[in-house]
């Protein structure tokens, strides 16, 4: 089973994407999160329900440089925080890595660990609509991770091309929502404690055509 895993929202600076989410969706980001040894990168996480969890991710001014591009395209990320990707945890990592979503690596933080697809070139797929894969070891950051009332309520992926992207998806065992746009990019509604709220791409923020199933409703 392929499923979605977590969102990932960039920043310039991590403080500068702690900022704007807790604006955005008017809720306190718990201290949870940490520093990537293998990437250069450091992050803070949200719990969305449901095993699911929004990511804010940026290059750690503090790491040395990783002697390899890092993950999710950031050595060229630039403008406001928004969501750029997201990540699909399966049981089948070595089998849809082999469709050419990259190596599959080994990462750490902290006490956790997990293996991910790596792109040697740091690239995102299609833009960003289709995820890296992952799949984690004994732990999952959801298992400590604090509640703060958020849940992902809906969440659309966003393509000028959506004929082309569905077919890769269904390689990999997803099926989810495409719309129309000019942009790649990602819409996600959230219900959080100061009400619904909606994190989107810098292109992506306004919806187009739907040309596959419902969006994704998450419980």
């Amino acid at each position: 089973m392929t499923r979605l895993d977590h969102l990932v929202l960039a920043a310039q600076t991590l403080q500068e994407g702690v900022e704007y989410v807790q604006d955005t969706l008017e809720v306190v980001l718990p201290p949870a999160g940490g520093r990537h040894p293998l990437m250069g990168t450091h992050n803070r996480l949200l719990n969305l329900g449901g095993g699911v969890y929004l990511e804010i991710i940026a290059i750690d001014p503090q790491a040395p440089a990783p002697g390899r591009p890092r993950w999710f395209e950031l050595d060229r990320f630039t403008g406001p925080p928004r969501l750029l990707t997201w990540v699909a945890r399966t049981e089948a990592l070595e089998r849809y890595a082999a469709l050419g979503l990259g190596p599959v690596t080994k990462a750490s933080r902290g006490d956790l660990e997990w293996h991910i697809t790596l792109p040697e070139d740091g690239r995102l797929h299609w833009g960003g609509v289709v995820p890296y894969l992952i799949e984690w070891g004994a732990r999952h950051p959801t298992d400590t991770l604090p509640d703060t009332g958020c849940r992902l309520l809906a969440w659309k992926l966003l393509h000028p091309q959506p004929g082309a992207v569905a077919p890769v998806l269904q390689q990999l065992g997803l099926v989810y929502s495409l719309e129309v746009s000019f942009h790649p990019g990602l819409w996600a509604l959230l219900q959080t404690p100061a009400g619904r709220k909606v994190l989107f791409s810098q292109a992506g923020g306004s919806a187009g055509r739907k040309t596959g199933p419902a969006s994704p409703e998450i419980g």
